[in-house]
C-alpha cells in the first residue's frame, strides 16, 4: 500500500493544475496517477494554437500548454505514476480513502490517501451510441481518434470525409483534414445552432468553403468493406428525419463529433451522486462532490470549451483538497447550505450547490444555456430577492458563461438561489 495526502486522479490539465495549486497551498505529499503514457492528457494530440489566452495571455498550442503544467509539477517534485488505471475509490478510516489501481509492474495495488481529487477527463460519443443505421464498415471514426492518427501516429483515416456533429474537435478536424489533403465534403449538426464555438466555425470552416448544414444528421452508413457513402437528411423540429429531403453522399470516412460524455465510471462506483445534465458529481463552490474528501474538476465534472477554465477550477479543487487534509480530514463548517437551480433558458450550472461559511468569499457560478439567444439577460435570484442582472449580447450552448456573485450577497441569502435567462 502507498500512502499519500492527496491522491489525483487524471495527469491531464486538470489534474496537474489541481496538483500545483494543492502543493502550493502547503500540501507536498501528493500523487498523481495517470493511465495513459505521459502527463498532459488530451492536450498531448490538440496541435493547434488557440489555448492559453486566458490563463498565460499569450497562443499556444495544446502541446506547449501542457508543457507549462508539467514543468511547474517537475519543478516542484509531485510525485506522479503513468501507464496506471485506477479501480476503484473506497472510504477508508478517519476520513481517508482507498484508491485501488494497477499497472503492468506494481500489479493491483492500494493507495491510502487523505483526500481525492477525480480529473478524469472526459469521452467521446461512439457510433454504438448515436444508433446509426447500417453495415459495420471500417472508415467510422471519432473525430477525436482521426485527430490521434493524424497528430501522433502520422496516419491519414481517409480521403473524402463527412463530419456528422459540429462540436469544436469536429470543426478542427474539419481544417486538419484539409490542411492534410483530404476533401471534407461537408459538417452537418442535428440541432439548429452548432456545438462549437463561433471562431471555430470562423477558422476551420468558413476561411476553408466548407459548407455547415445545420438541422441535418446522416441517417444510413453505406459500404460493407468500407464506406462507400452516407445519406444525409434534413430533421423536422422534433430532430425527426424527413426521408423526402435526403441525398446520398459519397465519401470514404466518415468523423463523428456528436459531443463528449464525463469519465464517470469511478465516481459512480463511489457512490457519488451525479448530474442528471451534466454527466459529472454535484459539487459545492469548491468542487467537492456530496462524498466528504473527493473533490471533481475539469471535464469530468461538465464539459468546458476552453482548457484555460478547466485549468481555474482545477486550482480551486486543488486548493481545497488540501484546505482539507490541512484540517485533519475534515470539513469547515458552514452556517447553511443553498442549492443552486438552473432555470428560464438554462441547461445548469456548476456548482450545484453553495455552502455558505459565516464568511463567505466570492464565487463564481457556471452555466450553459439550452438555445441561441440574442439581446437578453442574465437574472440571479435568492428567492424573492435580485442578487444580479447581466446582459448579454448572444449566449449559445456552445460557449459556456459564468456570473459572479459577491461573499455578502451570499451572507443574506437563505433560500435556493436561481439563475435564468430573461428578456
Amino acid at each position: 500500500m502507498k500512502k499519500c495526502d492527496i491522491a489525483i486522479i487524471g495527469g491531464g490539465p486538470a489534474g496537474m493544475a489541481a496538483a500545483v495549486s494543492a502543493y502550493d497551498s502547503g500540501v507536498k505529499d501528493i500523487l498523481i496517477i495517470e493511465r495513459d503514457e505521459g502527463l498532459g492528457g488530451i492536450l498531448r494530440q490538440c496541435i493547434h494554437n488557440g489555448f492559453g489566452l486566458h490563463r498565460f495571455g499569450e497562443e499556444l498550442t495544446g502541446p506547449e500548454y501542457a508543457d507549462r503544467y508539467k514543468k511547474m509539477v517537475i519543478e516542484r517534485e509531485i510525485p506522479y505514476i503513468v501507464k496506471t488505471m485506477v479501480l476503484g475509490i473506497e472510504q477508508g478510516e478517519g476520513g481517508r480513502h482507498i484508491v485501488t489501481a494497477m499497472n503492468s509492474e506494481d500489479g493491483v495495488f492500494t493507495v491510502d490517501a487523505g483526500a481525492v481529487v477525480l480529473a478524469m477527463g472526459c469521452r467521446e460519443r461512439s457510433r454504438g451510441q448515436l444508433n446509426i443505421p447500417g453495415e459495420r464498415p471500417a472508415g467510422v471514426y471519432t473525430a477525436g481518434t482521426a485527430q490521434r492518427f493524424i497528430n501522433i501516429k502520422g496516419e491519414m483515416p481517409g480521403k473524402n470525409v463527412v463530419i456528422l456533429g459540429s462540436g469544436d474537435i469536429g470543426l478542427i478536424m474539419a481544417r486538419r483534414m484539409t490542411l492534410e489533403g483530404a476533401n471534407v465534403k461537408l459538417v452537418c449538426e442535428l440541432m439548429p445552432y452548432s456545438g462549437g464555438l463561433n471562431r471555430n466555425i470562423v477558422q476551420c470552416l468558413n476561411d476553408f468553403g466548407i459548407p455547415l448544414k445545420l438541422s441535418h444528421t446522416v441517417s444510413k452508413i453505406h459500404g460493407k468493406e468500407r464506406v462507400e457513402g452516407v445519406t444525409v437528411s434534413e430533421v423536422d423540429e422534433h430532430l425527426r428525419v424527413i426521408p423526402e429531403k435526403s441525398e446520398y453522399i459519397e465519401c470514404d470516412t466518415l468523423l463523428l463529433s456528436c459531443g463528449l460524455l464525463p469519465e464517470n465510471e469511478l465516481t459512480k462506483g463511489a457512490g457519488i451522486k451525479l448530474d442528471r445534465v451534466t454527466g459529472g458529481a454535484t459539487v459545492n463552490q469548491n468542487r467537492r462532490t456530496e462524498q466528504t474528501g473527493v473533490y471533481s474538476c475539469g471535464n469530468v465534472l461538465h464539459v468546458h470549451d476552453l482548457v484555460d477554465y478547466v485549468s481555474e477550477e482545477a486550482e480551486l479543487a486543488g486548493k481545497s483538497a488540501a484546505e482539507f487534509v490541512k484540517a485533519g480530514c475534515k470539513e469547515p463548517e458552514y452556517v447553511r447550505s443553498l442549492s443552486v437551480i438552473a432555470t428560464g433558458g438554462v441547461r445548469y450550472t456548476v456548482p450545484q450547490r453553495i455552502d455558505v461559511a459565516e464568511d463567505p468569499d466570492d464565487i463564481k457560478i457556471y452555466f450553459r444555456v439550452g438555445a441561441v439567444m440574442e439581446n437578453v439577460k442574465v437574472r440571479v435570484s435568492c428567492g424573492e430577492k435580485e442578487l444580479l442582472l447581466q446582459k448579454k449580447r448572444k449566449v449559445a450552448p456552445g460557449e459556456m458563461e459564468f456570473v459572479r456573485i459577491k461573499g455578502e450577497q451570499l451572507k443574506e441569502c437563505d433560500g435556493d438561489i436561481t439563475v435564468e435567462i430573461v428578456k
